[in-house]
């Protein structure tokens, strides 16, 4: 067994290398900040360890031989790789990290899964499982375990559960083009002549609307249990709904949809990452929420 005063050391490894760079052990002295005395014995500390002569000196140049030739390539990998130590103490991308993130399926797949997709380019060390479910649904995985984030918009307040900020979600009262031609919607007593479409009875898509026009009635309310089943009613031209503005920006931008009572301020939401404040994984989480905050939303 070689003891571990038999290996180069990195500075003597440093010197070798400064030298075989200027074939000047004064130069290559200064480089180093050390004194040509201290310098030459580091030299001749290394020829010693490794049993070998590494340059041919004279008194008017320096030249390496055949085995500091050899050594050079081997000695600049070790500086390379020595010189990695620092930056992987610092640098946690590199640490593996594997939890569950659930969240809405229409969010979960117009931008969560591009995210991560990108991510896993970025950060290979970690494995993000999903789980697509519905806003109640989701908030009960995360309670019981099953999940260890959820990506959000619901009001939720509970004092085990940390959250990180992702985005602001604006909504849009809106309907298809079509269908205004038809029937037209200006003003609020027109929702009586109207189908209006939501997830479920608690109406919580059509509350960012009736907080600020909050009598207004209309001839039927239907439930689709789905933002994305909501929005191919209303490109069919069967009805009305408030929709995330990200989910139909293209509609509205290309005036297949219009927005409807564009005079009436609508309430925004915003889009959350939670987890529980004791979770193992809450330090890999929170740099999740970081990199999803420079994604805009899809």
């Amino acid at each position: 067994m070689i003891g571990i005063g038999h290996y180069p050391s990195v500075e003597n490894l440093q010197c070798f290398v400064s030298a075989a760079d200027h074939l000047n052990f004064s130069r290559a002295a200064q480089e180093l900040a050390i004194t040509p005395t201290a310098f030459g014995q580091r030299i001749k500390q290394l020829e010693e360890q490794l049993d070998a002569e590494l340059f041919h000196r004279t008194t008017r140049r320096v030249e390496l031989t055949e085995a500091g030739l050899r050594l050079l390539p081997q000695a600049q990998q070790l500086l390379d790789m020595a010189g990695t130590c620092k930056t992987s103490v610092h640098d946690d991308s590199q640490l593996p990290a594997a939890f569950t993130l659930g969240t809405r399926f229409e969010l979960g797949m117009s931008w969560l899964m591009p995210s991560i997709i990108e991510l896993s380019i970025l950060r290979p060390h970690w494995t993000i499982q999903t789980y697509f479910g519905s806003g109640p649904d989701i908030l009960q995985q995360l309670s019981v375990g099953r999940v260890d984030a959820v990506i959000t918009s619901a009001p939720v307040a509970n004092a085990d559960w940390d959250a990180e900020f992702l985005h602001r979600e604006d909504y849009v009262f809106t309907a298809s083009a079509s269908l205004l031609d038809a029937n037209p919607f200006r003003k609020p007593q027109d929702a009586r002549n109207h189908t209006l479409f939501d997830v479920d009875r608690e109406l919580p898509l059509t509350r960012y609307l009736t907080s600020a026009v909050p009598d207004m009635e209309f001839s039927e309310v239907r439930f689709c249990g789905a933002g994305a089943a909501i929005l191919e009613f209303v490109r069919a031209g069967q009805g009305v709904a408030v929709l995330p503005e990200y989910m139909i920006k293209d509609e509205l931008a290309e005036g297949e949809f219009v927005r409807l009572l564009p005079q009436v301020p609508l309430l925004h939401d915003s889009f959350r990452l939670l987890f529980r404040r004791a979770s193992p994984h809450a330090q890999p989480i929170r740099q999740l929420a970081g990199f999803l905050r420079e994604r805009p939303l899809t």
